[in-house]
């Protein structure tokens, strides 16, 4: 899916560059290579293939850059070219030469730094970055759909375009990005219109797509756009939210309270069962109307009760994020790409294609080495949620999974 909207004529596969020589001037090779990556992951071709066949259709122009030339075959009545992997599409170079660059890019060095060190200048490694941010985000990261997550969270992050609130709608899942769209406003409307990207995206893949359970913060907007999306999933309150509210109001003079709420609001959220939780709120309000002096803290422990049946509706969707902890340590590294960005002096559109870029990256790039020492091979958020990889570089497993993406049929859920 090279370019949003337009039907994808790019195969991209894996092969080495050594073995591509013999590939580009042989065509008895080629046959040879072709089906046999075609036996190995045929999710990397369009899928008439198996039906209609295919037949080499010569070759494109060899390129002075990077002095290759891609091959063509045809399939039906249509042209496809092959993209070797260890080149970047659109022959802009090696993935070796830059997905140590991209990964710098992940923790917010400045392009203009990335071009001291590695060479070329700033804006050339700023547009390949932000061409990342064309691809389907869950077509790319889920590699089989039926393994897409039913569980999963949203929420709005807060940043500035040209100095003007912007808002993120963003949705994550088993530590991966799988939404994320700007918005100029947080009413129902602009929410709806920013997660319906979401939601068009999965069900290009998913015809009938409903998650189980979608957790979100108490935001009313967020709340009613999802449900106008996904009328049949169970929206979940993040409890976490609400006592962010009264920690955040918990000034000095009432710092000795707040300590004792602190302990029955966490032991509410421990509770076993909806008769326990509904004990525990019963008796927290009891002691807060009676030992708790009128201020702003006294009010969110209050309104935090008042939520009694949708804290006890956690017990009904025992698979569903409870808290948006996950959601927020993501949100961390939103907000550092944020500030390096600085502010993003541009227009909503390249916002969008920037943090969907950052998305993927973040998607498949290796995570620390103290969260993947017992994960082997499976060192970065996209190849945890699959249980594999298609290539041994996370940047040719971003570009092979992006192109495999736009291959795949659409199905309905089970």
């Amino acid at each position: 899916m090279a370019v949003k909207g337009k039907e994808n004529r790019t195969i991209y596969f894996s092969i080495s560059e050594k073995d591509y020589k013999n590939f580009e001037n042989d065509n008895s090779v080629a046959h040879i290579v072709i089906n046999e990556a075609l036996k190995k992951n045929p999710n990397s071709f369009p899928s008439d293939i198996l039906e209609k066949g295919y037949k080499l259709n010569g070759k494109d122009r060899k390129s002075k850059k990077m002095n290759i030339c891609l091959r063509r075959i045809k399939i039906g009545n249509h042209v496809y070219r092959i993209c070797p992997s260890f080149v970047i599409p659109g022959m802009r170079g090696k993935v070796s030469e830059v997905e140590k660059v991209l990964f710098l890019a992940k923790f917010g060095v400045p392009f203009w730094a990335l071009a001291v060190v590695f060479g070329k200048n700033a804006m050339y490694w700023y547009r390949l970055f932000v061409s990342l941010g064309q691809y389907n985000l869950v077509g790319t990261t889920v590699y089989d759909t039926s393994e897409m997550p039913t569980d999963i969270l949203a929420d709005e992050f807060h940043t500035r375009l040209c100095g003007v609130k912007t808002y993120i709608a963003t949705i994550i899942a088993k530590g991966c990005f799988l939404g994320m769209e700007a918005c100029k406003q947080a009413n129902e409307l602009s929410l709806t219109n920013a997660y319906n990207v979401f939601k068009q995206e999965v069900q290009r893949f998913i015809s009938d797509y409903q998650p189980i359970t979608i957790n979100t913060d108490g935001w009313w907007a967020t709340q009613n756009a999802l449900s106008s999306l996904f009328p049949k999933t169970k929206i979940v309150e993040c409890f976490l939210h609400g006592f962010i509210k009264i920690r955040d109001r918990a000034t000095k003079k009432v710092i000795v309270y707040y300590e004792q709420i602190a302990d029955k609001v966490w032991n509410i959220y421990r509770t076993q069962s909806k008769q326990q939780m509904a004990q525990q709120i019963r008796r927290l309000k009891e002691w807060t109307l009676k030992n708790v002096p009128a201020c702003p803290m006294k009010e969110n422990v209050l309104k935090l009760c008042n939520k009694k049946k949708k804290w006890l509706a956690h017990f009904d969707a025992p698979s569903a994020y409870r808290t948006s902890a996950q959601l927020d340590r993501v949100m961390k590294k939103m907000e550092r790409h944020a500030i390096n960005s600085q502010m993003f002096h541009s227009n909503i559109e390249m916002t969008t294609l920037n943090f969907r870029a950052f998305a993927l990256i973040n998607n498949f790039s290796p995570s620390c080495p103290q969260v993947t020492k017992s994960t082997g091979t499976l060192s970065s958020p996209a190849a945890r949620l699959n249980g594999f990889v298609l290539s041994d570089s996370w940047l040719e497993n971003l570009y092979l999974a992006a192109f495999q993406a736009s291959f795949k049929k659409q199905r309905k859920t089970l």
